[in-house]
């Protein structure tokens, strides 16, 4: 997987913008470590998902471009693919729930894809799309369980790693895996002695409970703010990679992922979504225990104004 990894970073070269890292000298006061954050809600379209879109689109045979693809997302996953099917001439096709923010659903289709609603509560969104996939001939690009997706994703981390140099601890946000496994194994290649800890929500749990078990478990429609982990469970790919690669799984509570969602807001100007600012909540709220050279992956920034202004009313 690291060198599919390696060929993806070279693939998504003038394509994906390269995110800076940003510390702040407050927050490695107050945990006496010091602090790095890879800033991929500074990616384009707001979130690391370009990545993976990118390097799982691009490789797509002519006749497959020519039928299009479709996927599933609450979100940035969606505007990803729609992002790439523009700037590749790619037919896009997305099926999304009908409660997902406003702001990742105007985006996407305002890149040109055409939006499915669905009920979460009375459809899974995957079979939709297959159901398409099978109909119209398109090419399904999932958000997280494929080879060329979690490798894209894992390009975050080999950047991360370029940039900062050896780390001894990595905290990656983890929805279905993609993000997770694919940076985990990136940095255990090049930095092998750094703990790398997955981090979700505790409404959200299902791949904590899946590592610490070692039994897939699910969790559906969780009502957690952090949209973007409310994936029911890990993939047959994802799950063996942080198995294998991740050295802990832990989970932080709503209130600490608004406190940090705050924090980055206020102390970094950085605008991050829940989703995204999970490693900062486990750092914060203690859940973490930072030690040297910590990196955080802030994994998107696409947050309306609405749930903005709720984390800053409480």
């Amino acid at each position: 997987m690291f060198t599919k990894i390696v060929a993806a970073g070279k693939r998504l070269q003038g394509y994906a913008n390269v995110t800076p890292v940003m510390t702040s000298r407050t927050l490695d006061e107050m945990l006496g470590a010091n602090v790095f954050f890879k800033c991929e809600n500074l990616q384009r379209v707001g979130a690391f998902k370009f990545r993976g879109a990118f390097n799982a689109i691009e490789q797509l045979t002519g006749d497959q471009k020519a039928r299009g693809v479709v996927t599933f997302s609450s979100g940035n996953h969606a505007q990803a693919v729609a992002l790439v099917g523009r700037l590749l001439g790619v037919r896009t096709t997305v099926v999304m729930p009908q409660d997902a923010p406003q702001v990742k659903r105007q985006a996407t289709e305002g890149y040109g894809a055409t939006v499915i609603d669905y009920d979460p509560a009375e459809a899974q969104r995957e079979t939709l799309a297959r159901k398409l996939e099978d109909e119209q001939g398109y090419t399904m690009i999932p958000p997280f369980d494929h080879v060329d997706v979690i490798a894209g994703q894992g390009t975050a981390a080999l950047e991360f790693c370029e940039q900062c140099g050896p780390l001894d601890q990595l905290l990656v946000p983890c929805g279905g895996g993609g993000l997770l496994s694919g940076c985990a194994v990136a940095t255990k290649e090049i930095c092998p002695q750094c703990e790398i800890v997955g981090i979700e929500p505790e409404l959200a749990d299902d791949a904590t409970r899946s590592y610490r078990t070692g039994q897939l478990q699910r969790v559906v429609n969780p009502p957690t703010i952090a949209d973007g982990t409310r994936t029911p469970c890990l993939g047959k790919l994802t799950f063996p990679l942080i198995l294998d690669h991740v050295d802990d799984m832990q989970t932080v509570s709503e209130q600490a992922i608004k406190q940090a969602v705050r924090f980055l807001f206020l102390r970094t100007k950085l605008v991050v979504e829940p989703s995204g600012a999970l490693g900062l909540a486990a750092l914060l709220s203690g859940v973490v225990k930072p030690r040297g050279r910590v990196g955080v992956v802030l994994s998107g920034g696409n947050l309306d104004a609405d749930t903005l202004a709720m984390i800053f009313k409480e």
